[in-house]
């Protein structure tokens, strides 16, 4: 088989919620969560075959209501987070838990495929993310590179930190920020800094992305019309401490440099409809994955804002103290900006795309229709940053 041939995997409900499993760095392994309102929803637990290029699954019985988002601990594989719709009295809560996976998810799951399928597991509620005064959470972010004992829910007008006590089984409020102004202010999403001793969370809400002190819990920073219409999501350069990607409903994505928010770096229109999700490669940062409902998913070339803009790493200092040492990377001539590929596997909206977090050059895509792409990077891309 073709080393670039995408690989398909068809999940029977309908889904939007994806992540890859941040604490496995051997194994290319993404979780899918389903929404279905008739049947009991489930988590996909993906496994990739790099050397055959084939799927192995495991399906866990997540019985609380259809996952509007997923999250995965950065410490402990069996462990992650859900925000789920329930029906109670009659109108739909949001709510967000803590779960972990039956002890055996690892070794019994690949003998025979079927039996997952057919006797699913459940997952083990560890604890709940909510109480009387914090319903409604959009989503739960984990602290990066963290222990595994930090997450941020973002519920309605609320940032609020918890601490995982007891193996996760209990979560203390440890502080709240809230979002002030006219109106019903309602954040859609977030990311956590692993920038500043992760002390710095990052917000969306409406049109506007907020920076935070999660030391204080008080704003450092707001870029008021980011975009035209709602931001649906963004994220952080993992290399460029002060830039961050965001997208939304005006079918753009924007760079940022939160030192100065008036204007953005770069904007790009390459998608047709509403863009759900941007994402930087962890180790790459000019490598940019986005996806939208124009059933695509894009992978630029965002090299002028990268942390490698002549094709070697730089640092903001080195960038900005132009000494002799760094006469021969100034000479260069940076590299071009480009849109590598546009993937058109999928036939209905993207609403997420991610990285592996085991292989840099791996990333998976995922449509309403319940459908899960497997893509690399080009490899004479991948050559030409690697050498």
């Amino acid at each position: 088989m073709e080393d670039d041939a995408p690989v398909i995997y068809g999940l029977e409900f309908q889904a939007r919620a994806l992540t890859a499993q941040s604490a496995e760095t051997d194994a290319i392994r993404f979780l899918v969560g389903t929404q279905s309102l008739k049947f009991d929803n489930q988590i996909h637990i993906i496994d990739f075959d790099d050397e055959n290029n084939i799927i192995n699954k495991t399906v866990l019985l997540h019985q609380a209501g259809e996952i509007w988002h997923i999250g995965t601990s950065p410490a402990d594989k069996a462990v992650l987070t859900t925000c789920y719709n329930k029906t109670s009295d009659s109108r739909v809560v949001s709510c967000a838990a803590v779960w972990r996976m039956p002890s055996d998810w690892e070794t019994g799951s690949h003998e025979s495929p079927d039996d997952s399928a057919h006797n699913p597991q459940s997952l083990e509620l560890l604890c709940h993310l909510d109480d009387s005064t914090h319903s409604n959470t959009a989503c739960v972010l984990w602290e990066p590179m963290g222990d595994g004992k930090r997450v941020i829910s973002l519920a309605d007008n609320h940032a609020i930190l918890w601490d995982l006590q007891e193996s996760s089984t209990q979560a203390m409020v440890s502080s709240t920020a809230t979002l002030e102004g006219k109106g019903q202010l309602k954040f859609t999403s977030g990311k956590w800094s692993p920038h500043h001793n992760c002390s710095q969370l990052t917000t969306a809400n409406d049109t506007a992305i907020r920076g935070w002190d999660l030391r204080t819990m008080t704003q450092i920073y707001c870029i008021e019309n980011a975009h035209g219409q709602l931001v649906r999501d963004l994220d952080l350069n993992p290399n460029r401490q002060y830039y961050l990607a965001s997208c939304g409903d005006d079918c753009k994505v924007k760079f940022w440099d939160v030192r100065n928010v008036q204007e953005p770096v770069k904007t790009l229109e390459d998608h047709s409809h509403w863009v759900w999700s941007v994402r930087y490669n962890h180790s790459h940062d000019q490598l940019v994955l986005t996806a939208s409902s124009d059933s695509r998913l894009i992978l630029s070339n965002m090299v002028s804002i990268s942390s490698e803009p002549f094709g070697h790493l730089v640092d903001d200092e080195e960038l900005s103290e132009g000494e002799d040492n760094h006469h021969e990377s100034k000479s260069k001539e940076p590299l071009k900006d480009s849109v590598v590929s546009t993937y058109e596997e999928h036939e209905d909206s993207v609403y997420a795309a991610e990285w592996s977090s085991a292989d840099p050059w791996l990333f998976a895509s995922l449509s309403y229709d319940g459908r899960l792409v497997i893509n690399r990077v080009p490899r004479a891309l991948k050559y030409r940053i690697l050498l």
